[in-house]
């Protein structure tokens, strides 16, 4: 008996599609822009470096934040994200498959998303990728599906002008 032997290329898949959001907080709009395009500002540096399926944009709770209307709210959602090298910047620029920007008009997080908002907010953490349990899981889910039907944002333009407003870190001061 002549056995064939069958070569089948399988592509595994994770058992939910965005097991690798990024949740980070904001403190003020602008970046991504009303285009799509997360990182112009320099916001979040080497962190959209990070290998991640999806971005879930949300106001912080502090007075910048405040100040710019998009407290404690869903600014923003990518999936699907497509990096370009940028110089002279912290980290690509990203645009998305599906992007929405919702800045002060978004909905509350704590109203969509109660137990991620408790671990954002009340543990003053400023971004979150990874050990989700399972109900963080869900929230994160059941936000991305505000974005499903999203249109893609803008193709990234090989130069990109930025403002002078660059979204870097307060620097430390010595007191030597």
């Amino acid at each position: 008996m002549r056995l064939r032997a069958r070569v089948i290329s399988l592509r595994v898949m994770p058992s939910n599609p965005h097991s690798r959001t990024l949740i980070y907080k904001r403190t003020h709009p602008g970046d991504p822009d009303a285009f799509g395009r997360f990182g112009i500002e320099d916001c979040m540096g080497q962190v959209r470096a990070w290998d991640f399926e999806a971005v879930i944009g949300v106001g912080g709770i502090g007075t910048q934040a405040s100040s710019n209307r998009i407290d404690a709210r869903v600014n923003w959602i990518g999936i699907g994200p497509h990096k370009y090298a940028s110089l002279g910047m912290r980290g690509p620029i990203i645009t998305f498959d599906r992007f929405v920007l919702f800045e002060s008009a978004g909905p509350m997080f704590a109203g969509l998303a109660p137990r991620l908002a408790t671990r954002l907010f009340d543990g003053n953490v400023r971004v979150l990728m990874h050990d989700l349990d399972e109900q963080e899981r869900t929230e994160v889910a059941e936000i991305l599906a505000l974005a499903a039907k999203a249109p893609p944002s803008a193709k990234a333009a090989p130069r990109w002008s930025r403002s002078t407003n660059y979204c870097r870190p307060p620097r430390c001061i010595s007191s030597k």
